[in-house]
């Protein structure tokens, strides 16, 4: 399948979510980059705006690291983690001027399979 859109590899061998963000934020031509989850489909547009414009280096949900809006300014944190592998994205917002956004339980419930999307709707 061809997408509309090109895709970048992290270019390391770890998986984690952490090697994502680098990725992202180094070939980022915006100052802040959100970052979603794709088993969280409910996600509202709003929400995406709210962690976008919270004005940290990082804004999230008190759920965890993602959704999150991360900025180029935590670049330099993230990539000294993930070369130490230090991967887990909640330490790495001990070290960045984070914000915690107030958002909706409902809209980051982890949805995994077609059955558990038709059981939310109605």
């Amino acid at each position: 399948m061809t997408l509309p859109f090109a895709v970048a590899d992290d270019g390391v061998p770890v998986r984690a979510a952490l090697a994502g963000l680098v990725a992202g934020l180094r070939l980022a031509r915006n100052e802040v980059c959100v970052f979603l989850p794709v088993d969280c489909p409910l996600v509202t547009p709003e929400l995406l705006k709210s962690l976008a414009e919270a004005g940290a280096d990082a804004a999230v949900p008190h759920t965890g690291p993602l959704p999150g809006a991360y900025r180029r300014s935590a670049l330099p944190v993230l990539e000294r983690r993930l070369e130490a592998g230090e991967l887990a994205l909640r330490g790495a917002l001990a070290e960045l001027d984070t914000r915690t956004i107030d958002l909706e339980p409902a809209q980051l419930v982890n949805i995994n399979t077609p059955q558990m999307l038709r059981g939310l709707t109605p």
